[in-house]
């Protein structure tokens, strides 16, 4: 069976940046399970894995545009301490979800100074390239009620 639309795909994936530092992976855990052609995972990862079959084994470089996106400088701005109340520490690299322009998002602090605080809605990992190290471990026609919820249910299922 290969993977298509509306198939339910486990893949065990590492994940690296251009320099080769290791971002994420699934190995040593539960394979990743994802409805395929429902944008579940990153259309350029989507798009590889598109007609392969169990047992394949890939590399993949996917561009950013294909991946989480080029970093967009209006996603970053400096706010007002007084907009974190009722939060007594304030560090950079803490995450928030917040009302964003296209609903709720989460934001990453990236700077402070004084009163004012710099942050960052953009994915952490926008404007970079990923390069996936993939190998697909199972593939199964999705059920109905998954196909409907556009997600898979059970084990290793991410929704």
């Amino acid at each position: 069976m290969q993977v298509a639309d509306n198939m339910a795909v486990s893949i065990h994936y590492t994940l690296t940046n251009d320099d080769g530092e290791v971002l994420d992976s699934s190995i040593n855990d539960e394979a990743l399970v994802y409805l395929h052609g429902s944008g579940n995972i990153i259309s350029g990862l989507e798009k590889a894995l598109y007609g392969k079959a169990v047992g394949d084994k890939f590399n993949v470089r996917i561009a950013a545009e294909d991946a989480y996106g080029e970093i967009m400088d209006e996603m970053v701005q400096v706010i007002s301490r007084e907009m974190f109340e009722g939060i007594d520490d304030i560090e950079v690299g803490m995450q928030f979800h917040a009302d964003v322009s296209s609903g709720t998002g989460v934001v990453t602090i990236v700077n402070i100074d004084g009163d004012d605080i710099t942050i960052d809605g953009n994915h952490p990992l926008a404007g970079l390239a990923l390069t996936f190290d993939v190998e697909v471990v199972d593939v199964r026609a999705a059920t109905q009620e998954e196909m409907a919820h556009g997600h898979i249910h059970g084990a290793g299922c991410h929704h």
